[in-house]
């Protein structure tokens, strides 16, 4: 594994909004892992579907175009969602299995892991899937023997590798522009989410999280200014962050802020945000390199 390249290289597509849907339940985020076993996913109430039903329509009502990493988890459950996703024009890509972070697991089992949610993932869309999305943005530089598993699993792209340093994920010296991982068994496309270099700082600007606790004028300014330079600006979402009314869980105040702070407003503030970029897809992006 050579990792990341230095400069982009011809081929990685031109600069455009791309979003993107992390789809998972509302009790399957990491920093719930220590809360809720996954022995007890089949026994809490699902909210998954609905929510990502109405990502659908928000995408439907502003034009959107999008890339779904879903976990074959959910897939396998509820494989009448994934043929909606594909019928309304988006493309469905896999966020892994069971949401476990890649530096938590052998190489077996992370092989494992992507195969079956592939699998269940073509099965239940009718889509050929190429694309991945660790959960929690876990590629990081400990782990980059994942991209190699990747490719030999008929993987051709990855956006894994947040450029940023956090506690819990990030690959601060990743580069912020789209590039190639090489590996000994072929290349993977690697695509970060959206950061905006300021004043020496990266700021995270791809959504999620940092969507709901930033006010919308630095997301919307990151994003545009991510584009003017030349590079594909990746947004993100999850179902569950439009939903306020999700099952609360007792968890320490850090994690409760994260998660649950600007919850009721985020569906409100998604749409703004849909209607202001013409946001496309990966296989979008893609084909026009």
């Amino acid at each position: 594994m050579n990792g990341d390249t230095g400069q982009r290289p011809p081929g990685l597509g031109r600069a455009l909004p791309v979003f993107t849907v992390d789809v998972e339940d509302w009790f399957q985020v990491s920093a719930f892992d220590s809360h809720v076993a996954r022995d007890q996913w089949d026994a809490l109430p699902s909210r998954v579907e609905r929510n990502t039903d109405r990502l659908l329509q928000l995408c439907a009502d502003t034009g959107a175009r999008g890339t779904f990493f879903t976990l074959g988890w959910v897939a396998e459950r509820f494989p009448a969602l994934l043929r909606r996703i594909a019928e309304q024009g988006h493309e469905v890509a896999s966020h892994g299995y069971w949401h476990q972070r890649i530096p938590t697991i052998s190489e077996s089992a992370f092989r494992e892991d992507v195969r079956r949610a592939k699998a269940v993932l073509e099965d239940a869309s009718g889509q050929r899937v190429t694309g991945y999305r660790a959960p929690s943005f876990s590629l990081t530089d400990d782990v980059l023997w994942a991209a190699r598993v990747l490719v030999e699993e008929g993987h051709e792209y990855d956006s894994s590798r947040f450029p940023i340093s956090r506690s819990g994920y990030g690959s601060a010296n990743a580069s912020r522009d789209p590039h190639v991982l090489h590996t000994a068994s072929g290349p993977l496309l690697e695509y970060p989410p959206a950061v905006w270099p300021v004043a020496g700082l990266q700021v995270p600007v791809a959504g999620g999280g940092w969507f709901r606790q930033f006010p919308s004028w630095l997301i919307t300014t990151g994003l545009a200014e991510v584009l003017k330079g030349g590079q594909p600006a990746v947004f993100y979402i999850h179902p569950w962050e439009i939903d306020p009314d999700q099952p609360r869980l007792p968890v320490g105040m850090v994690t409760r802020i994260r998660h649950y702070r600007g919850l009721a407003a985020c569906d409100r503030r998604l749409e703004v945000l849909l209607r202001r970029f013409q946001f496309r897809a990966f296989d979008d992006l893609r084909a026009s390199a």
